[in-house]
């Protein structure tokens, strides 16, 4: 089994070389604008409960949300409403006056 050590390291490409391999790469052509359009953005719930060094049920419990919510979110099996989407924003702002206004005290 080849190791990278096999390989010389190849050589940098300028933004136009590596363009032009991109766009001549019939199998992963660049997403185009309506490619981009047409993707949904990921939850940001497991980013913020990480940037939070929380784990997901000192998350559930600090913000009074359910355990198997927040799961389904970071899991992909369900995306947030508008209004927890709000909540979240909140969060990500605000992290112990989010706590607060929920109830628990922040440790």
């Amino acid at each position: 089994m080849p190791t990278s050590q096999d390989f010389p390291p190849l050589p940098p490409m300028s933004s136009a070389d590596f363009m032009a391999s991109a766009l001549s790469d019939p199998d992963n052509p660049p997403l185009t604008e309506a490619d981009l359009a047409r993707l949904t953005p990921l939850p940001k719930a497991r980013a913020l409960r990480i940037r939070l060094r929380l784990t997901q049920e000192e998350f559930a419990a600090r913000y009074h949300s359910p355990l198997g919510t927040l799961r389904d979110w970071e899991q992909r099996r369900a995306e947030p409403d508008k209004t927890a989407q709000a909540y979240l924003r909140v969060i990500a702002a605000e992290p112990e006056l989010a706590a607060r206004a929920a109830g628990r005290a922040v440790t």
